[in-house]
């Protein structure tokens, strides 16, 4: 229930950021429109007399001048005299390398004989692969 409240949430609020709540009323306008003349004309005559663009209705009006409202309020491309602020800063860190040691450490077991010498090594066999 949580998931589809937020869902629902999220994309009224969308809807409303986008300025899609306009279209939205539009639709609603032109719905009511079709449905007052569909009771006295046929469909035909009933789409046409919605669309029409020289009888708007009271609500078609209203919505033209919140568009042009939402239009002056926020211009499409921004003035160029206006500095862009840097909201968010990434500093590069550097790269660093280190090195192990290659040598394995030296433990002295007290327990253990430590071998002095060289272990010996037999010479190589003649003609053996």
């Amino acid at each position: 229930m949580f998931r589809r409240l937020a869902t629902i949430s999220l994309m009224t609020a969308w809807l409303c950021a986008s300025g899609a709540m306009l279209d939205v009323a539009q639709v609603a306008a032109w719905a009511r429109m079709f449905a007052g003349y569909a009771r006295t004309e046929s469909v035909v005559a009933a789409a046409r007399e919605t669309f029409d663009p020289a009888k708007p209705c009271a609500m078609c009006k209203a919505l033209g001048k919140a568009r042009e409202a939402c239009d002056h309020r926020s211009p499409a491309v921004p003035n160029p005299g206006v500095e862009k602020i840097i909201l968010i800063s990434e500093r590069v860190q550097p790269f660093v390398v280190l090195v192990a040691p290659r040598a394995w450490p030296r433990v002295a077991c007290a327990g253990m004989p430590v071998r002095g010498a060289e272990v010996p090594v037999p010479p190589p066999r003649f003609g053996a692969a």
